[in-house]
């Protein structure tokens, strides 16, 4: 049980450890939270041509719904005399919004490295869970300990709870950036790109990198240093979208190619040999800038064509390529397989 006399360093509303040391640090991290956000939102909005889908609206929720509000909280709570349950729920929307916000942000271009769709199912699975599982109890204990009587037994819970959140959602980021370096270090022994590796480098990095800023957070958290956690998170969190924004756009051009509209390799591309030369065109799809759509277009293509004439290719039925692999598959064919579709794009 917590008494009056225990330091309950800013958990309902209070520092412990109210020195000039301790609060320029904890406005030097909401200042730094507040330049990432303002630095990724201006990169955000110019970079992308289409505002829409879940990468766009993840990476910009998760910064100006998520770390700026999660940071003006705290802020309200421990400089300011706001009241309680104004600054309780600012600061809560904001963590809702961050935490998982950046999980769907990795979990957006997890495809990318990713073909298994069960994997991915439950991967989103487990973001939904946790979101139920560790933010609804946590956010119970925080309005308990911040805006009621301050019960000891709120803050007492909310001391447990925290780290209990923490470590689910420490576990859940490991699991994500596991994924991502597993499957990247698999791409990588299949280019040998000299450009496309650098990127893959970047993003393994990036990953390990993540992992440990959690254990940095999840090691204050145990520590007990409470202010100092839960402002230093909001800086680290705008790092990481930050990084995140930085490698997982350019991951789309190394697994799909540049995306621009070329009628020539287009063609090329379309056309796809079988084990007796001949190649079998199909057009491109309607939107020649979504890559993705045209590569599953000309694969599942070629290969239904292939079952429907008799004939028999190397790639096994019903697979559709991405697009590393198919270009892997080319380099391997005998160069006589590809001279009639050499011709036909000259």
């Amino acid at each position: 049980m917590i008494t009056s006399e225990d330091p309950i360093d800013g958990i309902s509303g209070e520092l412990a450890n109210n020195t000039w040391t301790l609060q320029t640090a904890l406005v030097t991290f909401i200042a730094i939270s507040w330049y990432n956000v303002v630095e990724l939102l201006i990169l955000v909005l110019c970079t992308f041509r289409r505002w829409k889908g879940l990468y766009f609206w993840s990476l910009l929720l998760s910064s100006c719904l998520g770390v700026f509000p999660y940071s003006l909280g705290f802020l309200l709570k421990f400089f300011t005399g706001a009241n309680s349950f104004l600054s309780v729920t600012v600061l809560t929307v904001g963590w809702w919004t961050m935490v998982t916000g950046q999980s769907f942000v990795l979990y957006s271009r997890l495809h990318l490295v990713l073909r298994d769709e069960r994997t991915l199912r439950r991967v989103l699975y487990m973001i939904i869970a946790n979101f139920f599982f560790l933010h609804i109890p946590t956010t119970v204990l925080t309005f308990g300990s911040n805006v009621a009587d301050r019960n000891p037994l709120f803050v007492h819970g909310y001391n447990i709870m925290e780290k209990i959140q923490m470590t689910g959602f420490t576990i859940q980021e490991v699991i994500l950036s596991a994924l991502y370096v597993y499957e990247t270090i698999k791409l990588l022994r299949l280019s040998s790109d000299k450009s496309k590796r650098k990127i893959m480098h970047q993003l393994v990095g990036i990953n390990i990198s993540m992992f440990v800023m959690d254990l940095i957070l999840l090691g204050l958290e145990y520590a007990s240093y409470y202010a100092v956690q839960i402002t230093l998170k909001g800086a680290i969190y705008s790092v990481k979208l930050k990084l995140e924004f930085a490698v997982l756009g350019r991951l789309v051009d190394v697994i799909h190619g540049p995306r621009r509209f070329m009628p020539a390799n287009s063609l090329a591309l379309s056309s796809f040999p079988y084990a007796n030369g001949s190649t079998a065109f199909h057009p491109p799809p309607a939107n020649p800038n979504r890559s993705e759509d045209f590569y599953a277009h000309s694969m599942t293509g070629a290969i239904s064509n292939a079952e429907r004439s008799g004939e028999k290719s190397a790639v096994p039925d019903g697979k559709i390529l991405a697009m590393t692999e198919f270009s892997t598959w080319v380099e391997q064919r005998p160069q006589s397989h590809l001279c009639h579709g050499e011709e036909r794009e000259a």
